[in-house]
């Protein structure tokens, strides 16, 4: 029987090595997985690479990841808001690298992993610093840069509805990298607020299709 409900998010998240690239989701503070965030914080590992949309907001999630030192690299569209203040400290000193991806551009890379495109033209960013050592050509009249899917090891979304095959509904803007985050990636762990019956979702409502998730944790707490 599929089953793919954990017991906690420190037991979903207990074999992340230190090196691993790591997707968040979220769209700033909204649908950010905290608790996951915070699992892995308590779990230790290390040199980590994130993946996400933004650099953490205020203390908790992952400004907290970031102002514990376990981020090596952040690739994200926002790193500098009014209260990313963990951020901006680490990357003064130089103690984080930055790789800066324009908000489009790094969904669509996120997509193209989990869709196993090899890589895409896009104008967006031609002929500034961000297409800096990047293919360059001239495709229907405009320059295009070429761009590369971006995968990771593990993905963490935050939704608001999940069976236990996996199969997840998220609320509102927390669907807005959830979705091809948990495609992206080799091992995909939700938290999810309401944990349902197979069959109380109905299938025209699925967002994120359960094969491509393999932990789920349930927690009632959670924010959305």
């Amino acid at each position: 029987m599929i089953n793919k409900l954990r017991e906690s998010a420190d037991a979903a998240l207990a074999d992340v090595p230190d090196g691993a690239a790591v997707m968040v989701g979220g769209f700033g503070s909204a649908g950010q997985p905290v608790a996951l965030i915070d699992a892995l914080l308590a779990q230790g590992a290390r040199e980590l690479t994130v993946i996400s949309n933004n650099a953490g907001n205020g203390d908790v999630g992952l400004a907290a990841l970031l102002a514990a030192g376990r981020v090596r690299k952040i690739i994200c569209s926002f790193p500098r808001q009014a209260d990313s203040h963990h951020f901006d400290r680490l990357y003064r000193a130089g103690q984080i690298e930055l790789e800066l991806v324009p908000q489009g551009n790094l969904a669509e890379r996120i997509r193209a992993a989990g869709a196993g495109i090899g890589a895409f033209f896009t104008p967006t960013g031609a002929g500034t610093e961000l297409a800096r050592g990047k293919e360059q050509r001239e495709i229907a009249g405009r320059m295009q840069v070429l761009e590369y899917p971006i995968h990771a090891d593990y993905a963490l979304v935050q939704a608001q509805r999940g069976d236990r095959w996996g199969n997840l509904c998220y609320r509102k803007t927390a669907r807005n990298f959830g979705p091809v985050m948990a495609a992206a990636a080799r091992i995909t762990v939700a938290a999810v607020r309401e944990f349902v019956e197979l069959g109380e979702i109905d299938p025209e409502t699925v967002i994120t299709p359960g094969i491509h998730v393999q932990r789920l944790v349930h927690l009632p707490e959670a924010a959305a």
